[in-house]
């Protein structure tokens, strides 16, 4: 069944808003970097190296149409380490797509379809993140289909490799089915998720991704349940993620974000957010973007969060008491444009 289901879906639509801007010319080409001065203390105390300059991001990016109906996409991350040893490892994406009227299919390596506007935005334009966020890896390589159910909902499904594959298995699969709905001021970024965390164990995820949109107010609340076999309690492992922002102009955007990590189940199956975790954070910040007629071209950041409660995961930033200061810059570079002749 598992081998039909791949050959069926053997492309893949609709992954992220993030990484659906599809452009008119043959081929663009762009660079983005980002660079921050970060200070980070836990319970008083200096986290030396997480303290300091660093350079966050370094992508380079190409779209293009070849016809009408067939496009492509493909993101680089240069400064994301090869774990696997494959150059892989650091291609966020890497898709052909293709449009059938209503049908949409693409393949290759491509962003997971989990629901969540959190989980949507592109990692060079978020600051701190829920325990979930930070242990999630996004991207696999698989297939998918969708279906434009109208001009403002689009369903997909996707078969794609397990995000918690490993060398020594590779033959581990996730099964999603996402909706995707824009209507005047309310968005939904919802899926439903089976993804092997183990050769023959799996994880289900419940995501309901909600944004309401009132004028220059912008909100979005992200609930996510989580369960496997022989746990089926809902909220023992769920996270809850929100963010309202505000943008008085085109040049300012001021926000504040708040997030909440629980895992009161005995169960290992979750990677994300270990069993023995709760933990709250909090913050807000302003981004700036002077050039007026390129917005978007160039951004200046600026926030604080602080956390309270146990992250049983002693890898993540963000622990009991810990407060993060965090200011930077952010700027995309246009290299290349060729049009269609």
């Amino acid at each position: 069944m598992r081998k039909l289901i791949c050959a069926i879906l053997f492309a893949s639509y609709g992954f992220l808003a993030s990484a659906q801007e599809i452009k008119e010319e043959l081929l663009t080409l762009r660079l983005e970097a980002r660079l921050d001065y970060l200070r980070n203390r836990q319970d008083g105390k200096t986290i030396k190296d997480n303290t300091g300059f660093e350079g966050k991001f370094i992508n380079i990016r190409a779209d293009g149409k070849i016809t009408d109906k067939l496009s492509y996409s493909w993101r680089q991350r240069f400064n994301k380490q090869h774990e696997d040893g494959s150059f892989f490892d650091a291609t966020d994406w890497i898709y052909i797509h293709y449009n059938i009227g209503k049908w949409a299919i693409a393949g290759g390596k491509q962003v997971v379809n989990i629901g969540g506007w959190e989980y949507d935005r592109a990692p060079i334009d978020l600051y701190e993140c829920s325990v979930f966020w930070n242990n999630i890896p996004c991207y696999a390589i698989g297939a998918s289909a969708g279906y434009r159910l109208s001009s403002s909902d689009l369903l997909t499904a996707q078969v794609c490799q397990s995000p918690f594959f490993t060398s020594e298995n590779r033959n581990m699969y996730a099964y999603n089915l996402m909706w995707q709905g824009s209507h005047k001021w309310f968005h939904t970024l919802y899926s439903v998720n089976l993804i092997e965390t183990t050769p023959g164990h799996y994880i289900n995820y419940i995501a309901l991704g909600n944004k309401f949109i009132y004028k220059k107010f912008a909100l979005e609340l992200d609930l996510m349940n989580r369960a496997s076999a022989h746990q089926t309690f809902l909220f023992k492992d769920a996270s809850v993620m929100g963010e309202l922002s505000y943008a008085p102009c085109s040049k300012w955007n001021i926000y504040g974000k708040m997030t909440y990590d629980v895992n009161h189940t005995n169960n290992t199956t979750d990677f994300c957010v270990l069993p023995g975790t709760e933990l709250t954070m909090a913050g807000g910040g302003f981004e700036f973007y002077p050039l007026a007629k390129k917005n978007h071209a160039l951004r200046i950041h600026a926030n604080v969060f602080y956390s309270w409660g146990k992250n049983a995961n002693p890898g993540n930033t963000m622990q009991d008491k810990s407060l993060i200061f965090d200011i930077g810059i952010k700027w995309n570079m246009n290299l290349l444009a060729i049009k269609h002749k």
